[in-house]
């Protein structure tokens, strides 16, 4: 499942709490594109994958994407 936040135009700590937000009761697996356009996100989206264990996958420009971990 790929699924997508659009957090363009938020500034920090909004796009990892829309994040949170969609990732919550999602199976494992899924796969979270995150929209963001706030610098700070390139940061904030991969330290929050750290903290909850999931994959950080990549940064392309503004969008972020992230897969839930696999078991939870």
């Amino acid at each position: 499942m790929r699924l997508v936040v659009d957090a363009r135009g938020k500034r920090c700590p909004l796009p990892v709490i829309m994040l949170a937000k969609l990732a919550g009761g999602q199976p494992p697996g899924t796969v979270i594109e995150v929209l963001a356009d706030d610098p700070a996100a390139a940061v904030d989206i991969p330290a929050w994958c750290r903290m909850r264990g999931h994959t950080f996958v990549s940064t392309d420009g503004d969008r972020h994407t992230v897969r839930l971990r696999d078991h939870e």
